[in-house]
């Protein structure tokens, strides 16, 4: 049990905190995204992430430029049923609240066209962008201490009679520089070629301790006294053997302590190549980011923790690297204009999470990778005015063992609906709101107890909040 405690520290920085997309990648760099969703079709300044090969067909000549602000937050949140919480024979639920939080999550797309050629370029948080907070601990953690608390009291000291003190907190933010060109070979085909520097920065802080209650030690050292005197022992010996019993217990309750305060940085490189094929009302296009080989290091500020936990520590030590990838990507996409004011498009995205190295190799314990599956549809109301609305769903490829209190996903669609307003013939503001409603996941037996009464059910809760403001020109 102390070692999963231990563990899961580590496992908190990794934790998915994006916010659209797979587990470390956002694909909702731009409020269009966000009112629309299927924008892998796009022929717009949003392409530059979305559709970077469709640039090459944007109408005219000149400079493009978008700069989005996004503003995100999530719950996630566990109800864990089991026998543990009081020891007592008695199967209870423990409700522990986490929050994720990202305020301000900026982006600044540009894209310069002449003639057949496209210079694109683009500075956004692709990964992350959040801080999350379990301000009350974690099942793993409570579990672990009355675990270790049980069997250094011998079974005298029962949950009612201490309290555990615990926190997590963690921050993920994957900082994106991406540059590119995209060329027009003929009037239906265009192709680009271009990379994203992707750089981590993340940080993680914890504690864990336990305390007795007040009036607990003397309530057990005059119990203990008693029983002791009525076994023949004379009143001075008992208190001295009381005292001493006593003193040890308490320093092995100290023994449980654990902080943590330490930041993590990575980078890693992203190939991008694309294709768009024009024909006419129709437009076909594909996308694919390589993965990129991503270590992250640790500058360690604090690190207090048992000697008897040093093999399980290793991770959090200053100069230690983790590896955390950013998966390939694949996205093909076809839009449809129905009429000169409305325009359709249909999307799916695979994310190579299976080939993708994970904290502890991870990984492999995938079902399959990530299927993203994405429509959406938009309407020219007016000269002045464009309405959207757009539809996802994402299936991870999830198990019992992937899954842990530090880092879980849920499958999941997604809404999302805004609009544009044209200003002028060169500023356009976008506005959208987007929301994900989630599918629990229930993880039988966390604490290896039977299944019928000891499980976790992980929740979640997501909204998004976008603006871009176009300029061209």
């Amino acid at each position: 049990m102390r070692k999963i405690s231990l563990i899961g520290l580590l496992l908190l920085i990794v934790s998915n905190l994006t916010f659209a997309g797979d587990y470390l990648t956002n694909t909702n760099q731009n409020a269009a995204f966000l009112r629309m969703i299927a924008r892998g079709a796009s022929i717009d300044v949003d392409g530059v992430y979305s559709n970077p090969a469709g640039l090459a067909f944007i109408p005219k000549d000149g400079l493009q430029m978008s700069f989005t602000i996004q503003s995100a937050f999530q719950t996630r949140d566990i109800a864990a049923t089991s026998p543990v919480w009081t020891m007592d024979g008695k199967t209870s639920t423990r409700t522990y609240e986490g929050k994720a939080s990202a305020p301000i999550i900026p982006s600044l797309f540009a894209v310069y066209k002449r003639g057949n050629w496209a210079f694109s370029g683009s500075i956004a948080v692709v990964g992350g962008g959040g801080k999350a907070s379990f301000n009350h601990g974690l099942p793993m953690f409570d579990a672990a201490a009355i675990s270790l608390v049980n069997a250094e009291s011998s079974g005298m000291l029962k949950p009612n009679m201490y309290n555990i003190n615990s926190a997590m907190e963690g921050r993920q933010f994957i900082y994106g520089l991406q540059l590119g060109l995209s060329y027009k070979i003929n009037e239906h085909l265009s192709v680009f070629g271009g990379a994203r520097m992707n750089y981590f920065s993340g940080g993680y802080t914890g504690f864990l301790n336990v305390a007795l209650k007040d009036g607990v030690a003397e309530q057990l050292g005059t119990a203990m006294v008693q029983q002791l005197v009525q076994g023949g022992m004379s009143l001075e010996q008992a208190q001295l053997a009381v005292q001493q019993q006593s003193g040890a217990l308490l320093q092995k309750l100290n023994d449980t302590k654990i902080a943590l305060d330490c930041d993590q940085t990575g980078w890693g490189l992203t190939p991008i190549v694309g294709v768009d094929a024009k024909f006419g009302k129709l437009n076909l296009a594909a996308k694919y980011e390589f993965r990129a080989n991503m270590n992250i290091e640790n500058d360690t500020h604090q690190l207090d923790y048992p000697t008897a936990a040093e093999a399980y520590m290793a991770p959090f030590k200053n100069g230690v690297n983790t590896p955390s990838d950013v998966p390939s990507m694949l996205s093909v996409a076809a839009g449809y204009e129905f009429l000169p004011s409305l325009r359709a498009s249909v999307e799916y995205h695979f994310f190579d999470d299976k080939n993708a190295g994970m904290a502890g190799g991870k990984e492999k314990e995938l079902t399959h990778g990530t299927h993203e599956y994405l429509a959406g549809v938009e309407w020219d109301v007016n000269k002045l005015v464009t309405l959207s609305g757009g539809y996802q769903k994402t299936n991870y490829g999830l198990s019992d063992k992937f899954q842990s209190d530090t880092s879980f996903s849920c499958d999941s669609y997604s809404l999302g609906f805004g609009g544009r307003v044209n200003l002028n013939q060169a500023l356009s503001l976008d506005v959208a709101y987007f929301w994900t409603t989630y599918s629990d996941y229930t993880k039988v037996s966390p604490r290896g107890l039977d299944a019928s009464i000891d499980k976790d059910v992980y929740s979640r809760t997501n909204k998004v909040f976008g603006v871009s403001v176009n300029y061209k020109f």
